[in-house]
């Protein structure tokens, strides 16, 4: 399939090349050809007027002769010296068309009338010219008058054959012919290769696309140079490392997700069958067994909401822009967690910058779940009579939220990590507080959904920040 599609481009380029190459030779062939004939015969009609004028005018001044017979060896002496080394048939009549001087004696034209239609336009005050295709091959023919005091007393006609013309015209063509023929097998062979260095990485494109369509992204194309095939083939092979990176993504989350779901179910499974092979256990027993179920079905629970609202934010399903008192909300969060910290006695300060715009058009629940979540694991990660600190100002056009902690602080290696799917620093700490490792994955979809960016830097006295920036005017 593959191969038939490049040998269909490349019939369809050298059928382009060669039909293009064809059409401009043979207008440019039937062009020269054009041109060349009418140079040359109006180069061979222009050399006949100038005999036939210098004839008239020659004949003019000895036109008056009281003998014919002086007549005719003047005219004689006339067409001799003009038409000498020619093929030119030279014929001189009066105005009656009767011939006074023919140099075609064969013809036996003297004292006969010589009736031609250039010569009847010539005696009638033109400079007449025509062809004509005889026996022998084309004619051309010429015809001035002979004048005297104005008053026309004659004609002069000329006729030579121009066969060599037609021969010279041939032998022209016949050569324009071989030259085209050579251009084409030239056109022929360059298009083949041409046509050749285009449709491979076409072929070799084709191929990987097959590839990538069965689930292979380990194929790349060969992108050397700045050609557009080269930029194409860059991308490709951009997009098959975004492709590959998608799926092992992809993987690694199916893995994540079945070992989340494997470890709750695991721990009921491993509840239930102890409570079943237990001989008589006491209610106390089964209160305590039961309790243990119940949390394991909890955090199952949390798990699977929080999956559903990654799936919606991966959905990209929009967002219900409303405008926001981004102060009521961080302070809607921060009531919400006041127990939470109060059971570990961390103090929660709230400040806001003098000035700084508290309305912005965001989707309440997305930035309410953002900021609760990096809130929420702030106050897990933070030690008893531990302190978290929130700021609300603006910054560049942004809405800057800042959330500080004094906990153990995130190593630098792992600051962008913390953001990935079900990434833990600590799994025993993690399974302890009851997290999911999802938490800040939903934190930065949302802010990113906004077309903002979020971020964690040290603190100065330990512990870490985590800045929001949200847009107060989004360019969509």
């Amino acid at each position: 399939m593959i191969s038939k599609a490049a040998h269909t481009t490349r019939f369809a380029m050298l059928s382009t090349y060669i039909g293009f190459t064809l059409v401009t030779l043979m207008l440019m062939s039937a062009y020269i050809i054009g041109v060349l004939s009418e140079n040359l015969y109006s180069e061979k009609s222009t050399q006949l007027f100038a005999k036939a004028n210098i004839i008239s005018m020659t004949a003019s001044n000895m036109w008056e002769a009281e003998d014919s017979n002086v007549q005719y060896l003047r005219l004689e002496d006339i067409m001799e010296r003009s038409l000498a080394g020619t093929s030119i048939r030279g014929v001189v009549t009066n105005t009656s068309y009767t011939v006074l001087y023919d140099n075609n004696s064969e013809a036996d034209m003297i004292g006969k009338v010589f009736m031609r239609d250039v010569l009847k336009r010539a005696i009638d005050g033109e400079q007449a010219e025509s062809m004509f295709d005889s026996d022998s091959g084309k004619t051309v023919t010429v015809s001035v008058p002979i004048e005297q005091g104005n008053v026309i007393v004659g004609g002069v006609y000329l006729a030579e054959n121009v066969s060599s013309i037609s021969e010279t015209v041939r032998t022209i063509q016949a050569s324009l012919i071989i030259f085209s023929a050579l251009i084409i097998l030239i056109m022929i062979m360059l298009s083949i290769f041409i046509s050749y260095i285009i449709t491979q990485p076409m072929a070799e494109f084709i191929d990987i696309a097959h590839a990538i369509s069965k689930g292979d992204f380990s194929k790349r194309a060969a992108a050397k140079g700045t050609s557009e095939m080269a930029q194409m083939g860059m991308a490709l092979n951009y997009m098959c490392d975004e492709l590959n990176a998608l799926d092992e993504k992809r993987r690694k989350f199916v893995s994540d997700v079945s070992h989340e779901l494997k470890t709750p179910m695991a721990g009921i499974k491993l509840l239930c069958d102890s409570l079943v092979e237990a001989e008589n256990p006491g209610m106390d027993t089964v209160r305590e067994f039961l309790g243990d179920m119940s949390e394991e079905i909890d955090r199952l629970t949390r798990l699977i909401n929080r999956l559903l609202t990654l799936s919606r934010l991966d959905a990209d399903a929009g967002l219900t822009l409303i405008e926001t008192d981004i102060t009521m909300l961080v302070g809607a969060v921060i009531r919400s967690l006041r127990q939470m910290a109060a059971e570990k006695e961390i103090s929660i300060g709230f400040d806001i910058s003098t000035g700084a715009e508290r309305t912005i058009a965001v989707d309440y629940d997305k930035i309410y779940e953002s900021v609760y979540n990096i809130a929420d694991n702030a106050i897990k990660y933070t030690p008893e009579n531990g302190r978290i600190q929130v700021r609300i100002g603006r910054n560049a056009g942004m809405c800057v939220i800042e959330i500080e902690d004094n906990g153990p602080g995130i190593p630098d290696s792992e600051k962008q990590k913390i953001f990935d799917r079900f990434y833990r620093l600590d799994d025993s700490r993690a399974r302890d507080t009851g997290g999911t490792g999802l938490g800040l994955a939903i934190a930065k979809e949302a802010v990113m959904l906004h077309k903002g960016s979020i971020e964690v830097l040290d603190a100065p006295e330990g512990g870490s920040i985590f800045r929001i920036k949200l847009p107060f005017e989004r360019n969509e």
